[in-house]
């Protein structure tokens, strides 16, 4: 009875890469969706602000923290500085890339190669985003009043930015199984 069910846990690894795959489309078409949306573009602002290699996408970056909407706050005025510093227009942007990526990743069957391409695009990406949690400071607890602030302590904003290497990992294992799925076809085919 063990035994049947430690094969029937062992033979999961194909379901599990099916998993991890629909995980990344789900995860880059939904959140590449909301990309199109100002509080997402918003949420995003401290992370490329800070960043060293994104903060040229913005016309402002170092006045981003006086311009600050909280999720579900829409204050005019730091809305309008938002549109002249880019933020919707870099968040647009990176939505579309995102979406992209997903179907990419999504079309391993129809496009092996391009699949393949498109995971190896999330992995670099991944490695940037995990990037936000030396260079973003709002990605560990503040120093307020508590004891508990700085590293090791993650944010709201640090723990969704350190999910991100099952992301990185997964990115590998759908890339794998692209390459293999075009290597395939194309031994076949000669």
């Amino acid at each position: 009875m063990k035994n049947s069910f430690v094969r029937l846990i062992a033979n999961l690894d194909q379901f599990g890469k099916k998993a991890v795959r629909f995980g990344i489309v789900v995860v880059f078409l939904w959140i590449g969706g909301l990309k199109f949306f100002t509080y997402e573009a918003d949420g995003i602002t401290p992370f490329v602000a800070n960043s060293p290699f994104m903060s040229f996408f913005y016309n402002h970056p170092s006045e981003y923290k006086s311009h600050i909407n909280k999720e579900g706050e829409l204050v005019p005025e730091n809305h309008q500085w938002h549109i002249e510093n880019n933020t919707y227009g870099f968040s647009t942007g990176l939505g579309i890339m995102l979406v992209t990526l997903g179907v990419l990743v999504a079309l391993y069957k129809v496009a092996p190669f391009a699949s393949m391409i498109g995971s190896i695009l999330i992995f670099i990406m991944t490695l940037g985003t995990l990037s936000f949690l030396v260079t973003t400071p709002e990605s560990w607890v503040p120093h307020l009043t508590d004891r508990e602030w700085g590293f090791p302590y993650l944010s709201g904003r640090g723990r969704l930015v350190i999910k991100d290497i099952v992301i990185l990992g997964g990115a590998l294992i759908t890339a794998a199984e692209s390459a293999k799925i075009y290597l395939h076809r194309q031994k076949t085919a000669h």
